[in-house]
């Protein structure tokens, strides 16, 4: 049986949620027991031109919520992208599962032949939904997941591979 683009995509997006949700969870924690103050985890970035911690959590939760709801031609939520605190990208990352799992499995999978446009800056960009969702959506959702995650680790908080993956859907222990 062929895997659907909701197979290939949306299970993977949430599996990757959670584990930023949780990811959240640990840097609130370490900042307690370590008396640091969550805005020089919230503001921390690897180099100076990169996006800092916050911005790559909004980043990844917007990638996964266009991901979805362009494939599947429904209106994204959009997201004021102001959260200051844990809690409040905690409820951002919260409210995009909740976006990812009620989009219609058939209607992602009808996108799969359209085109998707997108702005880019000041430049449009298209391509077809099978292209977008798994060179460019995916990529990007992945990209700034695993940077929030260095970011975090880069600043001490202790978190291993299993932190960034999330829990592994049908996974057994033997």
């Amino acid at each position: 049986m062929p895997l659907s683009l909701h197979q290939a995509t949306t299970p993977i997006l949430l599996q990757m949620l959670g584990g930023l949700s949780k990811l959240l969870d640990k840097a609130s924690a370490h900042c307690v027991e370590k008396k640091i103050d969550p805005n020089a985890i919230l503001a921390a970035r690897l180099y100076p031109n990169m996006f800092a911690f916050q911005k790559q959590v909004t980043v990844a939760t917007d990638w996964a919520r266009n991901l979805a709801g362009m494939l599947a031609g429904v209106e994204i939520p959009k997201m004021a992208g102001d959260e200051k605190s844990f809690e409040d990208l905690k409820a951002r990352v919260e409210a995009s599962i909740a976006f990812v799992q009620g989009v219609d499995a058939a209607a992602i999978d009808a996108g799969a032949d359209k085109e998707i446009s997108w702005m880019a800056g000041p430049n449009k960009r298209a391509m077809q939904g099978t292209d977008f969702a798994l060179h460019q959506a995916l990529p990007q959702f992945f990209f700034h997941v695993t940077t929030a995650y260095a970011i975090l680790r880069h600043n001490g908080v202790e978190l291993a591979k299993r932190d960034f993956m999330g829990d592994v859907p049908r996974m057994k222990t033997l």
